[in-house]
């Protein structure tokens, strides 16, 4: 006799017109929702039940048209649904041809005695803008993990050793039988005793504890290239956590940030200076002394310079990383307005007033569109 009177095609969620596909997709999802291995709902064992009956009578052709001609009464001649609940979901899903909570295709069994590359480290490293700009050396100190000096990577005590587990008989695995629709199934898993190394430390080292680890400090000096910015990364070959069974180690990530500079802004391998110059600079000219990353610059302003012209410095930028060039310094002028003046200084601007005049010209661009315009938007 079948579980109870459900309509199977309700159950699993899919039409009547529903092809193979399309029931086994439904039953896919639904086993996963509800198997009691990966289920906490209180009624899941049940679901589970009533979605593996509807399955087992849908995915059967001659079946599925007894139950769409006659209902439950047309199966009575076909025995019970079997029963997948006693398998646990990767089983189950491996069985169905969906590879297990991965996707499709069968999963490759794990070996745990396979060597595995370490993990990588990062370390933060705060720079000044003139250490980014020419490169620097600087010290990190770093933890990570090394053999152990006193049982050097045995996880045991010294003047003893490990020993064969007899679980597993050294392997490292073992194999496991269940029952299932198709007959027994034998299933080989990582050995519960040893954890997969094949062999039992009866007496741990007691510097490590048996890890065959120890943390540890490390201080290295690193050289940092001119040029480098905030999110530059530079990967230290091999300095990351050892590797597992032999494996390669990982490596050392530094990532980088610069502090903000009083006077200098970057924009790319440019650096941006803005700059105030009284009124007789920009209308007769002048050279002015300008702070750069190389030192104070003589920069020649030219007569009639108006506030917003852009002056380029050849090669008072950054470097380019891993080349000689090196970006420009960009100087914004801008004219400075005094907000007092001597009583000399209001004679000489009252008679230069006289003679330009009282006429005013409307822009049909602004100062900041210029700017833009030059830094390209």
């Amino acid at each position: 006799m079948l579980m109870s009177q459900q309509d199977y095609y309700e159950t699993l969620g899919v039409p009547k017109s529903a092809n193979q596909e399309e029931i086994k997709s439904a039953f896919r999802r639904l086993a996963r929702q509800y198997h009691p291995d990966v289920s906490d709902a209180p009624d899941a064992e049940e679901r589970f039940k009533e979605i593996n009956e509807a399955y087992a009578v849908l995915s059967d052709d001659e079946k599925r048209a007894a139950y769409d001609r006659y209902g439950h009464a047309g199966l009575n001649g076909f025995g019970g649904a079997p029963d997948f609940s006693n398998l646990d979901i990767e089983d189950l899903l491996n069985m169905f041809g969906f590879g297990g909570l991965g996707g499709f295709g069968r999963q490759r069994r794990h070996n745990p005695n396979a060597p595995r590359r370490g993990a990588d480290l990062q370390y933060n490293m705060t720079l000044e803008f003139e250490e980014a700009v020419f490169g620097v050396e600087k010290e990190v100190e770093f933890i990570r993990d090394e053999t152990c000096e006193r049982c050097h990577g045995s996880k045991a005590e010294p003047g003893t050793s490990a020993v064969r587990c007899t679980a597993c008989n050294g392997q490292g695995e073992v194999r496991q039988t269940r029952q299932t629709l198709f007959g027994a199934m034998v299933q080989v898993v990582t050995c519960p005793t040893c954890s997969g190394s094949g062999q039992i430390v009866e007496s741990p080292c007691q510097q490590c504890y048996g890890r065959g680890i120890e943390r540890k400090t490390r201080r290295k000096n690193v050289q940092v290239p001119g040029g480098v910015d905030t999110g530059t990364r530079i990967r230290l070959s091999s300095e990351g956590q050892p590797g597992i069974n032999g494996g390669p180690s990982g490596d050392l990530y530094l990532s980088i940030r610069v502090n903000p500079h009083k006077f200098f802004k970057r924009r790319e391998n440019d650096i941006l200076l803005n700059l105030d110059i009284n009124i007789a600079q920009a209308s007769l000219g002048a050279d002015v002394e300008v702070p750069t990353v190389d030192g104070p610059a003589i920069l020649t302003i030219p007569a009639g310079t108006q506030p917003g012209k852009v002056l380029r410095m050849r090669n008072k930028g950054v470097p380019y990383l891993r080349s000689d060039r090196r970006g420009d310094q960009l100087v914004i002028v801008n004219t400075e307005i005094p907000k007092k003046l001597t009583n000399q200084q209001r004679e000489l601007l009252e008679k230069l007033a006289e003679s330009l005049g009282t006429e005013v010209k409307p822009q049909e661009r602004s100062l900041l569109d210029s700017v833009r315009d030059f830094f390209g938007g």
